[in-house]
């Protein structure tokens, strides 16, 4: 019956049945999802083209340009996005289109876009600016390490610090660098090695998907960095990885043990650093060498050090001078004093004789009285002088009594004597003739 009534009606043109076939379409909206194979953008276009396919499949695609711009969205070829729009025929060509309303990127698509946002706000900012990037010490003493303890990349980098430079102290601090929780941990890693006084920080982890490498995209970890007090550098996955934390660091690595060589001085470059030391320490030391030899030859040609009698000329003739002054003072003063000397030795004689004459008068009348006094004297007239045993000069017959022993003094000798008696003589009848 249908066969029938199809065959009752009367046929399409070409462009009715291109139009029936486009209200069809179009009266439908669908989501998709696939992978874009082509890309046009050509100036003065009114529109975008490309194309997305999938497995066993590919379907040509339009988006007006004034809906392109507004996405924010640059699509590239490989880029997996989802699609929201609908069929369409294009009558003239009898080409079917899909007329594309929205575009999201699907999957890691989303997922890079995101991290491409971000890089672009804070490249805005000015984090990333070439300017703002510290230089690294040279010499470090003391690395901080932030990474996981359990992976392959923190024994790489302390191997290689280890065998390049072994002075450095490392301040390990060992954080999960996947999962939801692991941009906060690694921001707290960095401020906990600052404080412990890192001059340097690294930041690593080994390889890994894009999902994998997620954290190290975070906004807050990013701020960290480019907010650190000291440089930081990163060393994470593999050579083509780039991280949002890569962009912001001072200094990007390629991989952990790339990171810890640049933290740390070869040794050849140590070495060609103290021979370059040595070199500049000689050349300098040469010159001054030179220059002193130089100087001490220009004064050893002065006539005082050619001639050494020329140093003390001077003085010389001036000590010769003092000399014959001072021999033809000595005599002049010698002979002056001498006479002044005989004068004085004159008066003092004759003042002398002067004094010993007054002296002597009175000198020779003592005399005579202590010769008129002398005890000796009272003996040569008779007299004696009766002393006790204590040799004390008898006044008084109270001094003794009978039987004592007494000393009698004559003029030519002692007599020891023996009191027989004591008798007391009356005064008026002593008769001082007898």
């Amino acid at each position: 019956m249908e066969e029938q009534v199809f065959q009752e009606r009367a046929p399409l043109s070409v462009s009715a049945a291109m139009n029936l076939a486009k209200g069809a379409l179009e009266a439908l909206t669908v989501k998709l999802v696939g992978e874009i194979s082509e890309f046009s953008n050509k100036a003065g276009y009114k529109a975008v083209y490309f194309s997305v396919k999938d497995a066993q499949a590919s379907l040509p695609c339009m988006m007006w340009i004034n809906r392109y711009q507004s996405l924010g969205i640059e699509l590239k070829v490989g880029m997996l996005v989802e699609l929201t729009g609908r069929f369409t025929l294009y009558a003239p060509k009898g080409r079917m289109n899909f007329d594309v309303f929205g575009i999201e990127i699907a999957g890691e698509g989303k997922l890079r876009l995101q991290v491409a946002n971000l890089a672009k706000k804070l490249q805005a900012e000015g984090l990333m600016l070439s300017e703002k990037k510290r230089a690294l010490p040279l010499f470090p003493e003391r690395i901080g390490l932030v990474t996981s303890p359990r992976g392959a990349a923190v024994h790489d980098v302390l191997r290689t610090l280890r065998r390049r430079f072994p002075l450095a102290q490392i301040l390990l601090a060992g954080v999960p660098v996947e999962g939801e929780n692991a941009p906060a941990g690694l921001v707290e890693a960095l401020h906990s090695v600052e404080a412990a006084g890192a001059e340097v920080v690294l930041i690593v982890r080994g390889g890994g998907s894009f999902e994998d490498l997620m954290p190290f995209n975070d906004e807050g970890l990013a701020r960290a960095i480019a907010g650190a007090s000291v440089p930081v550098v990163t060393g994470i996955g593999h050579e083509p990885d780039t991280c949002i934390a890569d962009m912001v660091a001072d200094l990007r690595a390629s991989t952990p043990t790339a990171a810890a060589e640049a933290v740390s001085p070869a040794p050849e470059f140590v070495e060609g650093l103290f021979e370059a030391r040595k070199n500049t320490l000689y050349s300098g030391a040469t010159r001054r060498i030179e220059r002193e030899m130089l100087a001490v030859a220009n004064i050893a040609t002065r006539p005082m050090f050619s001639d050494p009698q020329m140093l003390f000329a001077t003085e010389a003739q001036m000590l010769d001078v003092a000399s014959e002054r001072l021999h033809r003072a000595i005599p002049l003063n010698i002979e002056r004093d001498k006479v002044a000397l005989d004068r004085m030795l004159n008066r003092l004689a004759g003042s002398g004789k002067t004094l010993l004459g007054r002296f002597e008068s009175r000198f020779s009348l003592s005399a005579s009285r202590l010769h008129d006094l002398s005890p000796l004297i009272i003996l040569g007239r008779g007299y004696s002088i009766a002393r006790n045993n204590e040799g004390s000069v008898l006044k008084s017959i109270a001094g003794v009594k009978e039987a004592d022993a007494i000393k009698v003094e004559l003029a030519d000798g002692i007599l020891g004597c023996c009191v027989n008696s004591v008798s007391y003589i009356e005064k008026s009848t002593i008769n001082w003739e007898d």
